[in-house]
């Protein structure tokens, strides 16, 4: 489907308090229940940490949203398409050394409280003081580019949440892949944006010059 962006502000950004499950979906941008993981008790109170063991002891992929641990929503075909991306990005990237890219498993701490894991991202070396990679398992590092494939699970509230925590910690390019409609949105801001079709080149814009993707080489994956 189309992604539309709006102006209306979440549950949490107008203030409202979250008194039931119902509320708490809403603030988190109408994500199935099914996604939302109670641990630890009561939601709202999980932390870095928490994410961290939760995933050490197996746990699906999960992002930290609003003290909440939410589940990200990914399956096969997405997780193709997103692996097909990065390596189209890495080695444009190591090619012309630009920086680095990371998949599905790369946190990003966008503000405190808010882990973010992009399914596919790239962040220039400017954003890596002496060139040096983070050593902590959650960096406070705001991706140049963040790829979003999106899936049966995802909302658009979801999305239109995500979109604009991108752009307001300073991400400064966002692809949203689209496979059942088999198209790409490219935004350089929240209201500013691009949609791809099936037939298109995907490129980097200012913030990887020189990049091309014909798309129909991401849809023909597997095909």
């Amino acid at each position: 489907m189309a992604i539309a962006t709006t102006e209306t502000e979440t549950e949490i950004e107008a203030g409202i308090e979250t008194v039931t499950v119902a509320d708490l979906l809403a603030q988190l941008g109408d994500v199935p229940p099914e996604r939302v993981i109670f641990r630890p008790y009561p939601p709202g109170t999980a932390t870095e940490q928490d994410l961290i063991a939760y995933r050490s002891r197996g746990g699906h992929p999960c992002e930290l949203v609003d003290g909440v641990l939410v589940e990200k929503a990914m399956g096969y075909e997405e997780s193709a398409l997103a692996a097909f991306i990065l390596t189209c990005l890495m080695n444009f990237v190591r090619r012309h050394d630009l920086g680095i890219v990371v998949g599905a498993d790369g946190p990003h701490r966008l503000v405190p409280g808010l882990v973010r894991y992009p399914d596919v991202a790239f962040a220039s070396w400017d954003r890596f003081p002496g060139r040096r990679l983070p050593k902590e398992p959650i960096p406070g590092l705001v991706p140049d580019l963040a790829v979003e494939v999106l899936s049966a699970g995802n909302t658009r509230k979801e999305m239109e949440r995500k979109l604009r925590e991108y752009f307001s910690a300073g991400v400064r390019l966002v692809w949203y892949v689209d496979p059942p409609t088999r198209t790409v949105t490219v935004y350089t801001g929240v209201e500013r944006l691009t949609v791809f079709d099936a037939a298109g080149t995907l490129d980097g814009g200012d913030v990887l010059p020189g990049f091309a993707l014909p798309l129909t080489e991401l849809w023909g994956v597997g095909q």
